[in-house]
């Protein structure tokens, strides 16, 4: 199973639940301290992890062709992918919006995204099991969708990715869906409520469960479509 921002709130704690239900979790992430803190947790519940350290702000469709290979030879075989990587400066109005920072959380939340996806879905479809889970923000949660910038308009694409994906690859191919949790207590969401007043916000830890599922055949019923839990 390989998890994109494992590192992160939610991306970590998958982490750890898959190992939990007998995964082998490859963990991929930009910042390797963060990284070997999850490999520790996973380590500790499960069987060992791989540690694959990538910035994905850099990354080419090559460099995503040779993940794939190298986990085909070390593994042998990819169950699923979890993308939980994330890029997101902070609430600003599009017309004040950096340019490189409107088309840098693009790439990271859907080019790069779309870009590991379609490197890995041959190793994915040779698996009995083989599914693809994004999760997928909801930013109008918070009451409006204004000023979320390409973070934004990057889940809105999504939305229209997963069931276009799965139509494409057919009711025989890899399971292709998408998760909405609720608010997490995260430090992306920290970046645009306070704390102490974003009361929604729970553990990522109350979503990995969902995670699992999706990733695993009982998520079947979801094929093609978008999970959203509730807050």
């Amino acid at each position: 199973m390989l998890v994109a921002g494992a590192a992160g709130g939610l991306g970590a704690a998958a982490s750890v639940a898959c190992a939990q239900a007998g995964a082998t979790v490859v963990l991929l992430g930009r910042k390797v301290a963060p990284l070997n803190r999850v490999y520790d947790a996973v380590k500790a519940v499960g069987p060992e992890p791989v540690l694959y350290p990538l910035d994905l702000v850099g990354a080419t469709p090559d460099d995503f062709d040779e993940l794939a290979q190298r986990i085909q030879a070390e593994l042998g075989r990819l169950d699923g992918v979890l993308h939980c990587a994330a890029e997101f400066k902070g609430l600003t109005p599009l017309l004040h919006t950096d340019p490189a920072d409107f088309a840098r959380a693009i790439h990271v939340d859907l080019t790069a995204r779309w870009w590991l996806t379609q490197a890995c879905l041959p190793l994915i479809a040779e698996s009995d099991a083989g599914a693809v889970v994004f999760a997928i923000d909801d930013p109008a949660r918070g009451g409006s969708n204004a000023f979320w910038g390409g973070y934004g308009l990057a889940q809105s694409a999504q939305e229209t990715l997963v069931p276009m994906l799965q139509a494409e690859l057919g009711e025989h191919g890899p399971r292709i869906s998408g998760l909405r949790p609720g608010p997490m207590r995260t430090a992306l969401r920290g970046k645009a409520f306070q704390p102490n007043t974003d009361m929604q916000a729970r553990p990522p830890g109350d979503y990995a469960a969902a995670c699992v599922e999706l990733l695993s055949v009982a998520g079947a019923a979801q094929r093609g479509r978008v999970l959203e839990l509730p807050a």
